[in-house]
């Protein structure tokens, strides 16, 4: 693992200082992304030869959950970047030749363009269509949801081509012409990262494209899908610890004047916190042990990237949802800012793929039932 205390230190004190205002503003984070594109992170698992650092899953981990207790909506952001940087770096598009670097510097947020209305979490079907024209492929797509939507410099979206049932993807420049923000962002919750809808009505060049054609499944599925899974369990995590710490700090804190005592000398008190902390080491022991799984494929592997975001969604819930419980008024106030925690940590369960949909697939898999209804999908889970 790499040590990156000192890359990461000056961006956590910048999300912190900016999160409440994030929050109430529904505003980009712009102070925080930037000190992300200064500290090298956004290359943390790339390839070094193109500029990155080499990182591995366990240290996306380390800093998406320490992102995640500074500020939800930057960790979110990150976490897009990374999702769609590591696809580019597996399939690179000939037509790109310096984007690794770009994505890898700094000098280029990256975000995905995958979620569509018409097939809404099912991302593995998007129902989009682009057609061949001449030496260049017209893209028609309205997507629903777009993290950094108007503040990314590159764009992966995902479509199917015209007459065939294979995806395909496509790194698309902010400035290029038929790309547009489709509507503004009103969150409950990660209120920050920009999560719109954009139009892609636009004219690529074959060159664009990740990879081969029809290649855009693959993509999703063997590198898109492990990395952003065990990310927003990440992200979950995060919000989780920042939730169980505050509860702690205030209810040791908090005094019954008229018992003379603190709120944590209520056995009640002191019960929901010990189920807290433990549910927060359980859920981080399964996330370390999906990171391992990732960095050395075992046969287990693709059971770990269903479970872990699920597990780490559900577990985000139960412990945001304690800490309110046990703060009360004091957390209902916002002063202590578990308000924010419980809010973000709605956010994971319902990302595609969400909670319900990965419970779902887990559960095919280990009764040996293809994942997906889709003929063109691959019947069984990806190594």
């Amino acid at each position: 693992m790499l040590n990156l205390t000192e890359r990461l230190d000056p961006v956590l004190a910048v999300a912190r200082a900016n999160a409440r205002d994030v929050d109430a503003s529904a505003r980009f984070p712009a102070e925080a992304v930037q000190a992300l594109r200064d500290s090298g992170l956004l290359g943390l698992t790339l390839p070094q030869d193109a500029g990155g650092l080499g990182g591995g899953p366990d240290d996306l981990v380390d800093v998406l959950s320490a992102l995640a207790g500074a500020c939800g909506s930057t960790a979110m952001i990150y976490l897009m970047h990374i999702s769609a940087a590591m696809p580019v770096a597996a399939a690179p598009p000939a037509g790109m030749p310096g984007l690794v670097a770009e994505l890898a510097s700094g000098r280029a947020l990256g975000s995905l363009a995958f979620s569509e209305a018409g097939s809404r979490s099912h991302f593995w079907a998007p129902v989009s269509q682009a057609h061949q024209n001449g030496g260049g492929v017209v893209l028609n797509a309205r997507k629903s949801w777009v993290t950094s939507a108007g503040h990314a410099d590159v764009y992966v979206v995902s479509t199917r081509t015209a007459g065939a049932e294979t995806v395909d993807l496509f790194a698309i420049p902010a400035g290029h012409p038929g790309v547009e923000v489709a509507g503004a962002w009103h969150g409950m919750g990660l209120r920050g990262n920009a999560s719109t809808p954009m139009t892609f009505a636009a004219e690529v060049q074959e060159d664009t494209r990740l990879g081969l054609a029809g290649g855009g499944m693959d993509l999703m599925l063997q590198t898109v899908l492990p990395w952003f899974n065990l990310g927003n369990a990440s992200v979950s995590v995060g919000l989780s610890r920042a939730a169980v710490e505050a509860a702690i700090r205030h209810t040791s804190a908090a005094r019954l004047e008229h018992l003379d005592e603190s709120l944590s000398a209520l056995p009640t008190v002191r019960a929901r916190l010990a189920k807290m902390s433990i549910e927060l080491a359980v859920t981080t022991a399964y996330l370390h042990q999906a990171a391992g799984r990732l960095a050395e494929p075992a046969d287990d592997t693709m059971l770990h990237v269903l479970g872990v975001k699920a597990a780490a969604n559900d577990a985000a819930l139960s412990i945001t949802d304690a800490a309110m419980r046990v703060c009360g008024g004091a957390a209902f106030s916002e002063h202590l800012q578990i308000d924010r925690y419980f809010r973000d940590a709605r956010a994971g369960s319902v990302m595609a793929p969400t909670a319900d949909v990965l419970y779902d697939f887990y559960g095919k898999a280990i009764t040996g039932q293809p994942l997906f209804d889709r003929p063109s999908a691959p019947a069984q889970a990806p190594a």
